[in-house]
């Protein structure tokens, strides 16, 4: 085994902790370094724990799908008002690439990651569903697209709003939408482009099915939730306007927990079936005949 695979659980930790660490600061002082680094760390750290729970092959696909597809749609909204909403980027994000921050299609995937991963948690309660020789039937896979999808958006109905009035890291064309001064067509964008990510990314996997890079353990499971809860917590003090942070506690915070209860029961599924081999193999006790 590649020993950098070995090591691949202790640097998805500690890109955790980093971005966790990152978004704790960003509380305090919404520069842009520190939203860009950020942003950068979030992306390592799911790519760290996509590797560890899809295997290499599969989050290449992912990555590529989601970065590519998130910055053809970010660029026709940016320069033809396509998809999101006429908008414009401000320099609060960094360097762009054409007229999108270079950060955003990482970050395409990184919330696409997310949102696959508590999805399947959700629905059945492990990381991937994909199984070799067992091809999902097309309508669950467009179902547990748009799932993923909404749980996408459910972070957006809070993010939105505070990056545009807050952060300023864009502006709008429209500035009396019906969604806090948002236009909706922004969330039908987030909606449609998230499904078109993960549902390319769920199809491909019909042919080639996810192998883990290693066998994953409790811990190694709740990245992509701590992630997304660290995100929900910081939108529930600190969302602009404040109607938003009630929003966002319950829009994120159900997927959230509906996915930990996934969890415990994969948790205990996993750890009960040790058990119920050593005891098959022990020879059953003999009673004695009165």
């Amino acid at each position: 085994m590649n020993p950098l695979l070995t090591k691949l659980p202790r640097i998805t930790g500690i890109l955790l902790i980093a971005s966790l660490g990152l978004l704790l600061f960003r509380a305090f002082s919404d520069v842009t370094p520190a939203l860009i680094i950020g942003s950068i760390v979030m992306f390592a750290c799911c790519l760290a724990s996509a590797i560890h729970l899809l295997g290499g092959r599969a989050t290449t696909r992912f990555v590529l799908i989601a970065v590519v597809l998130g910055w053809i749609a970010e660029e026709l909204g940016a320069t033809r008002g396509w998809i999101f909403g006429s908008y414009d980027y401000t320099n609060v994000l960094g360097p762009q690439i054409g007229a999108v921050p270079f950060v955003i299609p990482l970050m395409w995937f990184a919330l696409c990651y997310i949102a696959y991963v508590i999805a399947n948690l959700i629905v059945w309660q492990k990381p991937a569903d994909a199984q070799p020789g067992q091809p999902t039937p097309l309508l669950q896979e467009i179902i547990m697209s748009l799932l993923a999808a909404m749980i996408v958006t459910a972070y957006d109905l809070g993010a939105d709003p505070y990056m545009v009035f807050v952060l300023k890291a864009w502006i709008m064309a429209k500035k009396d939408g019906w969604w806090f001064g948002e236009t909706l067509q922004g969330f039908v964008g987030w909606m449609s482009v998230s499904f078109t990510i993960i549902m390319i990314f769920r199809l491909s996997l019909r042919k080639l099915p996810p192998v883990p890079a290693l066998p994953a353990t409790r811990r190694d499971m709740v990245v992509p939730l701590f992630i997304y809860g660290g995100n929900m917590v910081f939108q529930a003090f600190l969302g602009s306007p404040v109607e938003t942070r009630t929003i966002a506690l319950f829009a994120m915070g159900i997927p959230l927990m509906t996915a930990l209860c996934g969890f415990v029961r994969w948790n205990h599924s996993a750890a009960d079936a040790v058990p119920a081999t050593a005891t098959a193999s022990e020879p059953a006790p003999v009673r004695r005949q009165a």
